[in-house]
């Protein structure tokens, strides 16, 4: 039986949980840290300190044999040496190999978009030349979906995505655009209205795969899934109702 626990600050990692069970069949915790959204603007070390007593949290509470972190802002921002976690980070190098005219562009909260281990990802990860990575700032675009706009305000998010990326696709030339948020996927709808030539990249596909790596020998009978939050229950199960997800929500503080 492979369970795994996943969180994030809210809405996010719920876009990689389909994909990891179609991956493999598995008993997920989520867990929508909402207490403490939106990650992206606390400091390092207030963010250090949130994901590590998460963390252990799950561990003492849930014994799961894998945790993902489904954030791309503490997964590169915060160190934590456990062998169970699986970070989810920006496929850059998926990005440049597709791209036609070497110019990406990487959304993403502000406080990943200005971190010096961003900076460090991105060298180490040794682009071509050609390759240029327009950093772009989507914390207004993550807000639309935790603050469940994407689900009753069309036109809102519609407005909110022109305003955000409009000019700084335009001016960079960008034809690929990684949608370094698990939010992010929530809006592929508009983002694609907004942009059909742009190719945007979405990291759970790989995300799921390098969960079915680690835990494939022991796959459940079938996939299950209990979800809880740090902040309203009901508020956010009301959401989960609105997109399909027919679960009941728990407290979990």
């Amino acid at each position: 039986m492979a369970k795994i626990a996943v969180f994030d600050s809210g809405f996010g990692s719920l876009s990689i949980i389909k994909p990891i069970q179609q991956a493999i069949k598995s008993d997920i915790v989520y867990f929508a840290d909402q207490k403490n959204f939106p990650y992206g603007k606390k400091s390092k070390s207030q963010l250090t300190k949130i994901i590590t007593k998460t963390v252990n949290m799950l561990e003492e509470k849930f014994e799961p044999d894998l945790i993902v972190i489904g954030s791309n802002t503490p997964s590169l921002l915060v160190e934590i040496n456990k062998k169970n976690i699986v970070k989810v980070l920006p496929p850059i190098k998926k990005a440049a190999k597709i791209s036609m005219t070497g110019n990406v562009a990487i959304l993403a909260t502000l406080a990943l978009i200005r971190s010096k281990k961003l900076s460090e990802y991105v060298r180490k990860s040794r682009l071509p030349k050609h390759v240029n990575l327009k950093r772009i700032d989507a914390t207004q675009l993550v807000r639309l979906v935790e603050e469940g706009k994407f689900l009753d305000n069309q036109k809102l998010c519609e407005k909110t995505v022109r305003k955000v990326l409009s000019k700084p696709f335009s001016k960079s030339n960008v034809d690929v655009a990684i949608l370094s948020s698990t939010h992010l996927p929530f809006l592929l709808p508009f983002l694609k209205k907004q942009f059909p030539n742009i190719t945007f990249v979405d990291p759970a596909k790989e995300i799921a795969q390098k969960v079915r790596k680690i835990v494939a020998k022991k796959p459940s009978k079938t996939n299950t899934m209990k979800i809880f939050t740090s902040s309203d229950p009901k508020k956010f199960q009301r959401y989960l109702w609105q997109i399909g997800i027919k679960k009941n929500v728990s407290l979990l503080v």
